[in-house]
């Protein structure tokens, strides 16, 4: 969310001399904050670069989940996240509350995503849930997944990151590390380049 190609997670990865190493190339896209016009961006991506791993950071996640046939290693997923939007849509007819909802969740400068809260975007969010909700294990979904999840992530108090969500659709294929919602650079680089490279070695 207001994320993108420069952030520091994306950065971090593609500068890793460890991935290097494993002739890992890692590319990152800005795609777009209204739900379906960034499944068809990422629809197009995928099909133009054949990536053998997609890793999503927090409500980033609900679009790599989207995606069947492919390995997913998600960042602090945001699952609640959809609902609060939902919640947000009938408030969001009131004149001024988008522009309200965009000047404090204004992205920094660079090439990040671009959000709108106009009932149109933020109303489709339940519904970009219940079609991530469908590619999972409790759905029949033969992809693998695999979550990191910060012991000190605020957000785990709203329920915008929920672990009992995580279990009841994915089960226990996650790890809790002593972090918070925006994973330290030591946590990127002894617990999640090293799942990387697993995950893509074991998915190749």
């Amino acid at each position: 969310m207001g994320g993108g190609a420069d952030s520091r997670i994306p950065r971090i990865l593609q500068e890793s001399p460890d991935l290097r190493r494993a002739d890992l190339e890692v590319v990152v896209r800005t795609y777009s904050f209204e739900p379906e016009e960034g499944a068809a961006q990422i629809a197009r991506w995928r099909e133009e670069l054949q990536p053998m791993l997609v890793i999503g950071e927090s409500l980033g996640a609900i679009q790599a989940i989207r995606l069947r046939g492919v390995p997913h290693l998600l960042i602090s997923p945001a699952l609640g996240a959809p609902r609060w939007l939902g919640w947000l849509a009938p408030l969001s007819l009131i004149p001024g509350v988008p522009a309200l909802m965009g000047w404090l969740y204004k992205p920094r400068e660079g090439e990040r995503q671009r959000m709108s809260f106009r009932f149109r975007v933020v109303s489709q969010y339940r519904r970009h849930l219940r079609l991530a909700l469908d590619n999972t294990p409790r759905k029949g979904s033969t992809d693998a997944f695999f979550a990191f999840f910060g012991r000190r992530d605020h957000y785990r108090r709203s329920g915008v990151v929920s672990l009992r969500m995580w279990r009841k659709w994915f089960g226990s294929d996650y790890i809790l590390y002593d972090g918070s919602h925006f994973m330290e650079e030591n946590y990127i680089q002894e617990l999640l380049i090293p799942k990387i490279i697993e995950m893509f070695q074991n998915n190749c």
